[in-house]
């Protein structure tokens, strides 16, 4: 690896992150650390939130454990005021190994996988992968609880055919077929065992004799496997009941290029830009003082299923966001002094919509940097580059939420920003910004942006670090554009308040 002494921390510490974030369960956990290490709270959805949420205090709450909404309330707020949102996901395309996994042919143990998302999925041939998630434990008390698992060495991979045997030009596979990743063999795993069919089809009678609503999990994966999870746990094979696994890229994250300009990394999209809203906001409320004249709420979100379509409980469509909104913005009288509220107030209770009528949501996902080999692919004067700021994504069909207000409110938030790790001046403050539109000819792809400025009748504005390789198993980005993009969402929450009085539409 190259000498790394020059790379902003920034960029350092998003590796650390995106390293320990091979699912969005992991990406949870790591933002969920962060948070607790910056004084927010946790918050549980079944609970009532009135007598836990104070002026001038920060939380959070999570869902299914892979999406994540924090926030910190400033000690001037009131129901109708306005709140300051960013939103990005913590999911990316992968393979995730099936209900039933177990497969064997021509001497080959094989895992059944199916894909998940818009994948590039020739990348993951050839590649050391292994398995991270979740999986569902049984305790000796009866009751079941999800750990997480991530099995840190090359378990798994996806051989191409030698080019020999198929001179294919361009490559092509059956997704079906073509894509299950080998794990071992099956002589060798029956030295290990000493296991012949007998003794796997004694299993199967006593667990048909059980009668259990299932086959057991060792009927529908590889023993090995269950074992190496259950390792991972401390756990008893026998207690794991169930799991949901992806396979992941075991290469590591890095700094590359010739002057350690250049990340090279799995799970850029959108990793980068959850990590970068994460900080933002931690840095935006990190001295004891910065909520004191704050009327506002400064607020991120990090949904699961965007690659999906986002149409889950935990994705961007669902009632998420704007239930955390709708609590916060519930006139609450413990919280403001009864004396401070009409009976209109009470009565009619609008502060959900008078607030969402003057917040703003930055839907922050990464952006296609221009790429030198297929440049006509690339409107002429729309061309993003790395390391040359975040990305402003304008489509006039809606692909993108972007308006001119939002560009002139994002502006102003990019000049007061602190300067870059790459500012030459550092008494110079301020952070670039790009312009990006498709070409005619081009289809468009679309955001969470788009959904939630629809369900909550917000401004949004679509932004995001330029990258190449989007859904490759190995993507590019810039070390100096994590420090941009976490420059300009401190400066978000930390101006948007003072701002948004000043730009009337």
């Amino acid at each position: 690896m190259p000498d790394t002494k020059a790379t902003p921390q920034a960029a350092k510490d998003f590796l650390e992150f995106v390293n320990a974030s091979p699912t969005p369960f992991h990406a949870v956990e790591s933002v969920k650390k962060r948070l607790d290490n910056a004084g927010f709270r946790e918050l549980l959805e079944v609970e009532s939130w009135p007598s836990q949420v104070h002026l001038g205090g920060k939380y959070y709450c999570t869902r299914n454990g892979s999406s994540i909404v924090a926030f910190a309330v400033g000690k001037k707020w009131r129901p109708g005021n306005s709140l300051a949102m960013v939103g990005a996901h913590t999911d990316s395309p992968c393979l995730r190994v099936k209900p039933v996994s177990k497969k064997q042919n021509d001497g080959f143990i094989q895992v059944g996988v199916e894909t998940y998302g818009g994948g590039l999925w020739h990348t993951w041939f050839d590649r050391d992968l292994s398995i991270a998630g979740r999986a569902m434990v049984r305790s000796r008390d009866g009751t079941v609880r999800a750990p997480l698992v991530k099995i840190d060495r090359p378990i798994l991979r996806i051989p191409t055919l030698a080019i020999h045997l198929d001179a294919q030009d361009p490559f092509s596979f059956n997704k079906e077929t073509q894509l299950f990743p080998i794990a071992g063999l099956v002589a060798a795993e029956l030295n290990r065992t000493g296991q012949t069919s007998k003794a796997e089809s004694t299993e199967a009678q006593k667990a048909e004799s059980r009668r259990e609503p299932l086959k057991s999990m060792t009927q529908r994966h590889h023993p090995y496997l269950l074992d190496l999870i259950a390792q991972d746990l401390r756990a008893e094979t026998d207690d794991i009941v169930d799991f949901e696994m992806v396979l992941y890229d075991t290469q590591q994250s890095c700094i590359g290029g010739l002057n350690n300009e250049l990340i090279f990394s799995a799970r850029l999209d959108n990793l980068m830009m959850s990590f970068c809203g994460l900080l933002g906001l931690v840095r935006s409320v990190e001295s004891a003082s910065s909520l004191d004249d704050e009327p506002g709420i400064r607020l991120l979100s990090l949904f699961d299923h965007e690659e999906i379509g986002s149409l889950t409980a935990q994705g961007a469509d669902s009632n998420l966001l704007p239930s955390v909104v709708s609590r916060l913005t519930a006139f609450q009288p413990h919280l403001f002094g009864q004396e401070d509220l009409s009976r209109a107030d009470l009565e009619t209770n609008t502060g959900y919509e008078q607030s969402l009528a003057t917040s703003v949501l930055l839907s922050a996902d990464m952006a296609h940097a221009v790429h030198p080999n297929y440049p006509t692919k690339y409107e002429s004067d729309h061309r993003p580059e790395i390391n040359q700021g975040v990305v402003i994504k304008i489509n006039a069909n809606a692909r993108y939420a972007t308006n001119s207000p939002g560009i002139v409110l994002l502006q102003e938030m990019a000049r007061r920003a602190g300067p870059a790790a790459d500012a030459q001046d550092k008494s110079q403050s301020g952070v670039p910004l790009q312009l990006f539109v498709v070409r005619n000819d081009s289809r468009c792809g679309s955001t969470i942006g788009p959904m939630l400025s629809a369900a909550l009748g917000v401004r949004t504005v679509d932004i995001g670090n330029p990258q190449l390789s989007m859904h490759s198993i190995r993507e590019t980005g810039g070390v100096y554009d994590v420090d941009h993009a976490i420059q300009l969402l401190d400066s978000f929450y930390r101006n948007f308040s003072e701002v948004k009085r000043k730009i009337i539409v």
